[in-house]
């Protein structure tokens, strides 16, 4: 059976939730509930792109942890709670990647966990 790996945030809500940024089981990693928050709040709360730079910095964080990066990403889903921010989140989610080609889904919701994060993405690799 593959060693499981949990990888953390550093949030408290991990504690309080019960869940991890991103979990690694063999040469799998999921990385999960990535937002623009940061211990001084929101980044980017006007700016879509910014927060999608921001949420997608947390990504690569968890994943760079789990000893994965971008290429290695398989599957992505973002959710937003405003669908109108989809063509400068997308614009980010192009850039980074672009070359990857990852499958991806965009989801408008009605709510996330925070009014102040309306962006949360999550990705899913698999390492060769």
């Amino acid at each position: 059976m593959a060693q499981r790996q949990n990888i953390s945030s550093g949030s408290s809500r991990e504690l309080v939730l019960g869940h991890s940024r991103a979990v690694r089981v063999g040469n799998q990693v999921f990385v999960a509930g990535a937002t623009a928050g940061s211990a001084d709040g929101a980044v980017g709360c006007t700016d879509a792109a910014a927060r999608a730079r921001k949420v997608f910095s947390r990504v690569e964080t968890a994943l760079t942890e789990a000893g994965a990066g971008f290429t290695d990403v398989v599957r992505t889903r973002v959710h937003q709670t405003n669908i109108a921010d989809s063509g400068a989140v997308g614009a980010v989610h192009g850039e980074i990647f672009g070359e990857v080609r990852s499958v991806t889904g965009v989801v408008d919701v009605g709510a996330l966990a925070a009014e102040d994060l309306p962006v949360e993405a999550e990705a899913d690799a698999l390492l060769r």
